[in-house]
């Protein structure tokens, strides 16, 4: 049988699909450079509010030393500043010290979910522990795997308390001489970076009204309590929906 002209020459096999496309080392790194300039970005737009809480915390009566070891220690800046907020006006420590205690509850919630998501155990998971912020948080949970989520979280968690305890203290040092934070657009560099991490999971509607929800409720409860329990009480309303979803039966699964 006569072979076909150009059909002689033996043909490359046909290479079966290896993957989603996109996907390889090249998109890893990608991703993960990414992850890590987000991480970067953060900490500086959450760690020069450092200045912030440097100025307020020797006004309200705590030394330089003083200030720096909360930030080090504590590291959570809602319960910092209800802390020496409650110092500046007179309080006792020990009322700042609830006070303090109170915001900070919202991190076991954080906790309870990234510990399954990280999967660090013993020396390790207590240190991570203690980079457990708002912004490490919601840089973790979206990852599609345990090596990005920890990522997220190491890269933002480290940039955040580098930078903030820096802030912290220069604005210590420079006590008074900074002024109002808020004439120089401090306090909104948080809000927006916050803003920034939350956007990318408004992705479907129910994720959008539980998050417009949320807001109602703690914009609703600003007068009527004190500072940081609004945002306790948005937190509980996007707990009692997960709780809620979670015991509603499946539509689409078995009919008994």
């Amino acid at each position: 049988m006569t072979t076909p002209p150009g059909d002689g020459a033996q043909r490359p096999a046909a290479q079966e699909p290896t993957g989603e496309p996109g996907r390889g080392p090249g998109r890893e790194r990608a991703q993960r450079r990414a992850i890590v300039r987000d991480g970067l970005g953060i900490g500086l737009a959450t760690g020069a509010y450092g200045l912030s809480f440097g100025a307020v915390s020797v006004s309200s009566g705590l030394d330089v030393a003083q200030t720096c070891v909360l930030s080090l220690l504590m590291f959570t800046g809602a319960s910092q500043f209800a802390l020496v907020g409650v110092l500046a006006v007179g309080g006792s420590p020990v009322s700042g010290a609830v006070t303090a205690l109170l915001l900070g509850t919202r991190n076991t919630l954080y906790g309870l979910r990234l510990a399954p998501l990280l999967a660090w155990r013993g020396r390790r998971r207590a240190l991570a522990a203690h980079l457990l912020i708002d912004e490490s948080t919601a840089m973790a949970v979206a990852r599609p795997t345990t090596a990005l989520a920890r990522l997220g979280f190491l890269s933002t968690g480290l940039a955040v308390f580098a930078l903030w305890n820096l802030a912290t203290l220069l604005g210590a040092l420079a006590g008074g001489s900074l002024g109002d934070p808020r004439a120089l657009g401090l306090d909104a560099a948080v809000g927006a970076a916050f803003l920034a991490l939350l956007w990318p999971r408004l992705r479907d509607l129910p994720t959008r009204l539980v998050a417009l929800a949320a807001a109602g409720v703690a914009l609703g409860a600003v007068p009527l309590t004190a500072a940081g329990v609004p945002v306790l009480v948005a937190g509980g309303v996007a707990l009692l929906v997960g709780v809620l979803r979670r015991d509603r039966p499946d539509p689409g699964g078995p009919v008994a």
